[in-house]
């Protein structure tokens, strides 16, 4: 009697499964033995013998093994970085309501005239805004923003739970406004500003209860939440901003000092978005270094990227002045970009600050580079973003101008950022 066709392909899948019970290991190589033997019709047992005959296979072949190396994180390009980063939100916000006092009369036997039992309810959930330093962004932030709402209260003088507050979290340097006007200046780990209130919870009849009203009926309903709109804008915190005409280099150059990876492109305004790299020291000490958007002449005047960019550099504690040492009169770059910040914000381009020639490895910036150390009084490091080249000693200044804001802010009694 033959089988049929789905009978003999479960026979040999379990003798399949069988085999792989029984394995050894032998000089690098595996042995499988078969020792199943299912009673069956001769035809039968002669194809399940033939498919029990299993040869040696190796498991240490290079083509057939698969490759265990860990593969690299690939850079996101600018676009998918734009939807990432967020550096300004309007959000509307509205407090919790409170809960409704309850209107009841305590009743039990023996007991006609209890009174009235009838407990507060709980007050609304209140909206907090907080630092918080693992986030870089505002991407996070929704445009509306509902408290919770407070218990009811019950019977037997029971009041309401209290909503919980809801927390919206932000990364350092976030600026609260309402209406224009700036309302809180968030540049702290932790620090919390009460976007909109909570509200307050109803009285119950319980509340009521006096001499003159010895039953009463009167409950009131919970308040509303305060209702507000406010914009976060984002400052980014960061102790070196590069400044730089676009097309300049600045974001191969962070790419050479730090591990982050902006996108780099032949063309200009290939960053739309600041980036932040860390620099690292052997002591541990790490320095964040921002890659703010190429600045036009008239960005004061919201020209190109304009001010929505310009204020990433308030808070930085310093500057690199990154200038094209290819292109013709890299001095003119350096006076266009000091009056640009100057006009944005009185005293924003004397702050400590080192000036960078890139793109030294080029024939005609070795000629530009002795012009410009003869007109700028100033110490100017010359690097290759490309090559690498004399970009040590840019770290080293770089190390140098922190730890000159590191005293400053220490002897004036504030505490440094750290990253």
């Amino acid at each position: 009697m033959m089988l049929a066709p789905h009978a003999l392909f479960l026979r040999r899948w379990l003798l399949q499964e069988g085999t792989r019970l029984f394995r050894r290991k032998a000089s690098g190589s595996m042995v499988l033995t078969a020792t199943l033997r299912l009673p069956s019709h001769a035809n039968i047992e002669r194809d399940l013998v033939r498919t029990s005959n299993v040869e040696y296979f190796s498991t240490s072949c290079v083509n057939c093994a698969k490759s265990r190396e860990l593969k690299g994180k690939r850079d996101i390009s600018e676009k998918k970085l734009t939807r990432y980063f967020v550096d300004h939100r309007r959000v509307s916000l509205t407090g919790g309501k409170g809960g409704k006092g309850a209107s009841t009369f305590h009743s039990e036997p023996r007991k006609e005239f209890g009174g009235p039992d009838g407990g507060n309810g709980g007050d609304g959930g209140t909206i907090i805004i907080k630092v918080d330093q693992q986030i870089k962004s505002l991407s996070l932030v929704e445009p509306l923003y509902h408290g919770m709402d407070g218990e009811s209260g019950g019977s037997k003088n029971c009041y309401g739970r209290n909503a919980a507050h809801t927390y919206i979290r932000v990364p350092l340097g976030t600026i609260v406004k309402e209406d224009g006007t700036v309302v809180a200046d968030l540049s702290k780990h932790g620090q919390e500003y009460v976007a909109a209130f909570g509200g307050t919870g109803g009285k119950g009849n319980r509340f009521f209860l006096s001499n003159e009203n010895r039953a009463p009926t009167k409950a009131t309903p919970g308040e509303h939440g305060q209702e507000r709109v406010l914009q976060l804008e984002l400052r980014t915190m960061a102790h070196a901003g590069m400044v730089g005409f676009p097309n300049a280099g600045k974001s191969s150059l962070l790419r050479a000092i730090s591990n982050a990876k902006p996108a780099v492109a032949a063309y200009p305004f290939t960053t739309l978005n600041p980036h932040v790299g860390i620099v690292q020291y052997q002591d541990h000490e790490q320095v964040a270094v921002a890659d703010i958007p190429g600045i036009i002449q008239g960005a004061h005047r919201n020209r190109g990227l304009g001010i929505s960019f310009l204020r990433h550099i308030e808070r930085c504690r310093f500057l690199l002045f990154v200038l094209d040492l290819s292109g013709p009169d890299p001095w003119a770059q350096l006076q266009d970009l000091r009056f640009e910040l100057e006009q944005y914000e009185t005293g924003l381009s004397k702050r400590p600050q080192a000036i960078v020639g890139n793109k030294i490895d080029l024939p005609e910036a070795r000629a530009n580079l002795s012009a410009l150390q003869s007109r700028v009084p100033q110490r100017i490091i010359p690097v290759s973003a490309l090559t690498g080249h004399n970009v040590e000693e840019l770290i080293l200044h770089l190390r140098e101008l922190y730890d000159g804001y590191l005293q400053t802010e220490e002897s004036a009694g504030g505490q440094p950022v750290r990253w």
